[in-house]
């Protein structure tokens, strides 16, 4: 059995001070040392290749590969000697700074409030944050977002802002559009954390509409905060935007669950034709002007909930 794969600059040196009494005479060409131990020759190349030959060439090889998870947040493939999800690389691309990021939940639903939430994540915090498999809300089923919110907001600095929907139908306007009310919570929920004065080197927020269009919305706002990094999806970028957004998806949950308790009946997420049939209901049983307490009366939904 042979394995290959390129291992990491701090994890080459623990290879070297571990094989040192180990240590063939003869060293192959190009290698740093070539060692035996049991049945498993190891060989390290300048390269940073390392190759692990014998009957326990994998338990061997699975040592390292373990520690390359835990320290670098690598995941290896045993197989082919290839990081295993490429898109791990991605998700931590701003993982070399201590950011404050900020996401929102609960635009897209026609019930349930909208919830923008900022947090602080500095480097010391990331294996943490790895090790509950932090990454994009939506991707993350209510049960587990549940279980792993509490776990992080005990560990990191965070800022919440909720609109309820009756807030949100009084303020909605021309001049005041989703975005800009996004805009609005965004700056709020940021400027919460930047005066923590923490130690933090880039903010990132998912962009939801191009920068110049947001300052455009924060025109007639006093305090803003400008030094802003506007990046698509970046939930899988950057582990401070992945836990704003877990945070602002548990509170969402959570608020919906108080207006499911209100009417007895479990409240479907989205803007879909069961939120439509459930919107009749609802107005069959309280009224018209329950719509303005529990849902976005901006939305199609309303209209064909008046047509059924």
């Amino acid at each position: 059995m042979t394995i290959v794969f390129k291992v990491s600059e701090n994890i080459k040196e623990k290879m070297i001070h571990y094989y040192k009494n180990l240590v063939r005479e003869k060293t192959p060409p190009y290698a740093i040392f070539q060692a035996q131990e049991a049945d498993t020759i190891i060989t390290l190349y300048e390269s940073g290749k390392v190759m692990f030959q014998g009957i326990s060439a994998d338990v061997d090889a699975n040592i390292w590969i373990d520690l390359e998870k835990k320290l670098n947040n690598r995941i290896i493939d045993i197989k082919t000697g290839k990081n295993k999800i490429k898109e791990n690389n991605k998700r931590h691309e701003y993982d070399m700074y201590n950011t404050i990021g900020s996401d929102e939940v609960g635009t897209g639903d026609y019930f349930g409030p909208i919830v923008v939430t900022a947090t602080f994540v500095s480097k010391d915090k990331q294996n943490f944050l790895n090790s509950l498999n932090v990454g994009d809300s939506k991707k993350i089923n209510d049960e587990t977002i549940n279980k792993i919110a509490p776990q992080i907001m005990n560990e990191i600095p965070y800022s919440i802002f909720v609109l309820n929907n009756e807030d949100y139908n009084n303020k909605y306007s021309d001049d005041l559009n989703m975005n800009k009310i996004k805009a609005i919570l965004h700056n709020k929920a940021l400027l919460t954390m930047v005066n923590k004065n923490l130690n933090y080197d880039k903010i990132i927020v998912d962009q939801f509409t191009p920068p110049t269009k947001y300052y455009e919305y924060l025109k007639d706002i006093k305090n803003k905060i400008n030094n802003i990094t506007f990046t698509p999806k970046a939930e899988d970028k950057c582990l401070s935007v992945a836990c704003a957004s877990i945070i602002s998806r548990y509170i969402f949950l959570k608020e919906i669950a108080k207006i499911s308790n209100l009417i007895n009946e479990e409240v479907p997420k989205g803007a879909g034709e069961n939120v439509d049939k459930f919107g009749k209901k609802l107005v069959e049983k309280f009224g018209k002007d329950i719509l303005k307490k529990v849902a976005k009366l901006n939305f199609k939904n309303t209209e064909k909930i008046k047509k059924i």
